[in-house]
């Protein structure tokens, strides 16, 4: 048995190798080629929540588990918000393969699967990137999208200011891309032809309407009471976008809150990422639509991902 740290987990990382990974995990999903049941959350000193995901494929030959802590006042003592790790299992015997730690692991397939919806929903010549957040997960959002797209400047917007300017400037360093500040997200996405939000709010990050165009990527709630984006984005939506039907309708108030104010049906979701990437569903279609791609995760995902990493643990 093996333990994947965060560290020996980036020197193996190719993210266009995930993306690969990833899109396999979510069309095996969505063609019920995978047991993946709905997370279990069980809540701990007062805000805090400990998920177990269980998720195994026959027709992808993998078997493990994930647990996650989310503890959202660690930012405040500079400690990560979310910690965990994922069990990696052999298919044939059932014998724990690996242990890997699950906070880098999360980054990781939060940002590959949002690179995949950014394939095949954002706009082919798509130049600008806006991150709404600045957190750990932001990193892997933006390293996934420039994987999938000619990316020329980011902006950056976060609660605080110093911290996004500080993250913007590890971004500049490290993919030598040109980054902006800015104090609002609305001035964020203002000109953005693709928008990420990851952050842990429980009320909407932004007041401003998509204009044609835009893909979104929404990735920060996933509770039933937080709500990162605005109801009215649903109504401009011209496509919706998940990467489990069950879920997203059970699991994050990005969509529950806008159903149970009557103005998001069942009916409106466009498709699973999945059916897209089997061309059982379309993409985007025109230059001018607008797309939301709503992730709450996927415990199969992350379990693709801990195969990957063991599996070049090995050949290394």
């Amino acid at each position: 048995m093996k333990y994947i740290d965060e560290q020996t987990q980036a020197q193996l990382l190719d993210m266009n190798e995930v993306i690969l990974e990833v899109e396999k995990a979510l069309q095996a999903f969505s063609e019920n080629k995978t047991i993946t049941p709905l997370r279990y959350v069980l809540p701990f000193n007062e805000q805090n929540r400990y998920l177990v995901m269980p998720a195994l494929s026959d027709e992808l030959n993998i078997v493990g588990l994930k647990t996650v802590s989310f503890a959202p006042e660690n930012s405040k003592k500079e400690k990560a918000t979310i910690t965990g790790s994922v069990i990696l299992s052999d298919y044939e015997t059932g014998e724990t393969l690996s242990i890997l730690d699950g906070g880098f692991l999360t980054k990781v397939r939060t940002g590959a699967i949002s690179g995949v919806a950014t394939k095949y929903l954002a706009k082919e010549n798509a130049k600008t990137l806006s991150v709404i957040g600045a957190g750990v997960q932001a990193e892997g959002l933006i390293e996934a999208i420039l994987a999938v797209r000619d990316i020329e400047k980011i902006h950056i917007a976060s609660r605080t200011f110093e911290k996004a300017e500080k993250f913007a400037q590890n971004i500049r360093n490290r993919f030598n891309i040109k980054v902006s500040v800015f104090r609002s997200a609305d001035e964020a996405i203002d000109s953005a032809d693709i928008v990420v939000t990851a952050t842990n709010a429980n009320q909407p990050v932004y007041t401003h309407s998509l204009h044609p165009g835009v893909h979104l990527n929404a990735v920060g709630s996933f509770k039933p009471d937080m709500q990162e984006i605005p109801s009215e984005t649903m109504l401009v939506a011209n496509k919706i976008v998940v990467e489990s039907m069950e879920a997203a309708l059970e699991e994050t108030g990005d969509l529950k809150i806008p159903q149970a104010e009557g103005i998001l049906t069942k009916n409106m979701l466009h498709s699973e990422l999945g059916d897209i990437i089997s061309g059982e569903k379309v993409g985007r279609e025109t230059e001018e639509e607008v797309t939301v791609f709503k992730s709450v995760g996927l415990a199969i995902v992350d379990i693709i991902v801990a195969q990957y990493f063991y599996k070049k643990l090995i050949q290394s």
